[in-house]
């Protein structure tokens, strides 16, 4: 029998891929596991900010398509590029343990309170854009797009600093590159950031029955939370948004933020409730967020260009 994973061809993605190959040979050793390597659309257009090429599911459509098509058994992706609802006939079979899920700072030596005015800082993310321009209102905080190691290279090319996930750094093995490691409450995570999915065709039980001891509960109770919020929200790449969740004794624990681009109107919530009713949650923290103000701003952004915030 032969598992072949579909999955982008970023050293990331490959990693990510090649991760859960591992997971399963070592469940049952002598299983063959292939890489399908697609190039999707978000690989390719790299000189537009997300928000304006259509967001979360530019990363994931050509992989949904190859195990649409029969191509692949299985498909990897970072679940945070997953769009709010998934394309019909695909389910997400299993998430394994959640990688620490915060941001990270890499500079020439500085922390964020460290870096001089007008210091200019990088990102890919409208998220980090905000939360970093309502820290620190003086930088210049401009869009950069590519692979982590094409985003590493901006500091050595005149950027001051740059914020990436803290867990593709890990997984990459270069967590000695960070110079700050974010905590929640100076910068909160993207929905689902760290966290993988495992996504198969809901018509494969072969397959799901073989992804579903990967499944790690807590981490999927998380994600259920967090894209609840999402979904509700219909957030993606194209809005500032944030949500964490986090497991503790049958209770899930969500915090979130809807900004607007220029950090200057940020809207923050928390709530907790029954892991078991993680997702209904997530709706119901959105909720709370829109009737306080997250509505006004959600509609500002939809009425204006998605990056209408300043470059300081």
């Amino acid at each position: 029998m032969t598992v072949r994973i579909a999955t982008r061809r970023s050293a990331l993605a490959k990693w990510q891929a090649n991760h859960v190959a591992s997971l399963l040979r070592d469940r049952e050793p002598g299983l063959e596991v292939r890489l399908l390597e697609l190039m999707t659309r978000g690989d390719k257009i790299l000189d537009v900010p997300l928000a304006e090429v259509g967001g979360k599911g530019l990363f994931v459509k050509e992989i949904e398509d190859a195990l649409l098509r029969g191509d692949a058994e299985v498909a990897v992706h970072s679940m945070k590029d997953l769009p709010a609802e998934l394309a019909p006939g695909l389910t997400i079979a299993a998430t394994p343990v959640r990688e620490d899920p915060r941001d990270a700072l890499v500079s020439r030596g500085k922390r964020l309170d460290e870096l001089p005015e007008g210091a200019r800082v990088g990102t890919a993310s409208l998220r980090r854009a905000a939360q970093l321009r309502a820290a620190r209102p003086d930088l210049r905080v401009e869009n950069i797009r590519g692979n982590v190691q094409t985003r590493l290279r901006k500091v050595e090319e005149g950027f001051d600093a740059v914020v990436l996930a803290y867990a593709g750094l890990r997984r990459l093995g270069l967590a000695d590159k960070v110079v700050q490691v974010f905590t929640v409450e100076e910068m909160l995570p993207a929905v689902a950031q760290g966290a993988l999915a495992i996504e198969a065709r809901a018509d494969d039980p072969a397959t799901l029955r073989r992804l579903a001891p990967l499944d790690d509960a807590a981490t999927r109770t998380q994600v259920e939370a967090e894209r609840g919020l999402m979904r509700r929200l219909q957030g993606g790449c194209q809005v500032p948004l944030a949500g964490h969740a986090t497991v503790r004794d049958g209770t899930v624990t969500l915090r979130a933020l809807v900004s607007s681009t220029d950090g200057t109107k940020v809207v923050r919530g928390e709530r907790s409730g029954p892991a078991a009713r993680a997702a209904e949650l997530g709706v119901a923290l959105a909720e709370d967020l829109l009737g306080r103000g997250a509505a006004a701003i959600l509609a500002e952004i939809e009425r204006g260009p998605a990056l209408a915030a300043p470059k300081r």
